[in-house]
């Protein structure tokens, strides 16, 4: 019973303390011994998503090789396979890790890149923005406010209104068309 209740208290303080120098409120995951059922916790003090918390083993049972890939080890699906590349339907995409709605179809435009491509998200609490150092390039990572997955890129050569691309990944999204 000790074991449990240090595991809790540890996995508590990890929690707890995570906060990024943007001063965005990141988190651990709890230690595999206290629960495997997701945990809700406000992603920071002034955003309406409440963050998921789930073990790696959770991850890996709910997502596809591909989708754990990129949505939890930063990953990219190669350019031009994405299942929403050419989709043209109305409605929103999802997280498939959480299903926060991200976009709005009538945001996607056709970049010409081989990956989806929207001028804005549907709330900008949703997607979160992260300087990415890696690859030796200096690029801005996107991820899902809800469930901290990796979605892609964005970039400032996209179309007006806005001027940007949100590059991302399609293997990782849902489609809800309109009811």
């Amino acid at each position: 019973m000790n074991k449990i209740l240090c595991a809790l208290l540890i996995g508590l303080l990890f929690i707890g303390s995570g906060c990024s120098q943007s001063g965005q409120v990141t988190t651990t995951e709890p230690p595999a011994a206290t629960t495997s059922k997701p945990e809700t916790k406000p992603a920071a003090q002034d955003s309406p998503v409440l963050k998921l918390v789930k073990t790696d083993v959770a991850w890996k049972q709910q997502l596809s090789e591909d989708q754990y890939y990129i949505l939890r080890q930063k990953g990219t699906e190669r350019a031009g396979t994405g299942k929403y590349l050419n989709h043209k339907e109305e409605g929103l995409y999802h997280c498939v890790g959480c299903s926060l709605p991200l976009f709005k179809s009538d945001a996607k435009f056709k970049s010409g890149t081989g990956w989806p491509s929207f001028y804005e998200p549907i709330d900008a609490n949703y997607v979160l923005e992260i300087k990415d150092n890696s690859h030796g390039m200096v690029r801005t990572e996107i991820v899902c406010a809800r469930c901290d997955g990796h979605l892609g890129h964005v970039f400032d050569d996209g179309p007006q209104p806005t001027g940007l691309r949100y590059c991302v990944n399609g293997n990782i999204l849902e489609f809800k068309g309109k009811p």
